[in-house]
């Protein structure tokens, strides 16, 4: 287990930069975009991922990952104002899980924390929000890939770029690393 902490540090990290990368080629106005009435907007998601953020990480060792102060219906109202304030609002999420995650070790892993009195190792809750987030960005960037179309600035392997890719990586040669170590 003692490369787990690190391995999900690096995932919790990718997941960071591919939302960060796709607010980059975004206006505000197209942050705020819904394809339709039921669909939320990346700037609803964002304010979703970081509302979860606060209430999981927030004494994280110590009181129930889902807060009182949290009022989750609120998050899929738009409330910014601006693509700063939506920014802000996106790092100060990541801070607070990066700040309750990095200071772990292995003993920990075992240990039992609540969410919604549902008793989670640490490692289970760790997995739990780490497949949140990569669904809901994963949502963040169709919806960025949607709006630019031609415009979008490829965060993977562009289409038809597969070959070329593949080549470059067996260049290298063989030795254990986090495949975002490139990125």
């Amino acid at each position: 287990m003692s490369n787990y902490l690190p391995s999900t540090i690096k995932q919790f990290e990718y997941y960071k930069c591919l939302g960060d990368k796709t607010f980059e080629q975004l206006s505000f106005e197209e942050l705020c975009f819904k394809p339709n009435s039921y669909t939320n907007s990346i700037a609803i998601i964002t304010k979703h991922i970081v509302g979860n953020m606060l209430s999981r990480w927030t004494n994280f060792l110590t009181e129930d990952g889902e807060k009182e102060w949290r009022h989750r219906d609120t998050e899929f109202d738009n409330t910014f104002t601006s693509k700063e304030a939506l920014l802000e609002s996106w790092n100060t999420g990541w801070n607070c899980l990066f700040n309750a995650i990095k200071p772990l070790n292995d003993n920990d892993l075992e240990r039992i924390v609540y969410i919604r009195n549902q008793g989670h190792t640490i490692t289970e809750a760790i997995n739990r929000q780490l497949a949140h987030y990569s669904y809901h960005i994963g949502q963040i960037v169709f919806i960025g890939t949607l709006i630019k179309n031609e415009d979008w600035q490829s965060l993977s392997i562009p289409k038809g770029q597969s070959k070329h890719y593949n080549k470059e990586k067996f260049k290298k040669s063989k030795g254990r690393r986090h495949f975002t170590d490139d990125l």
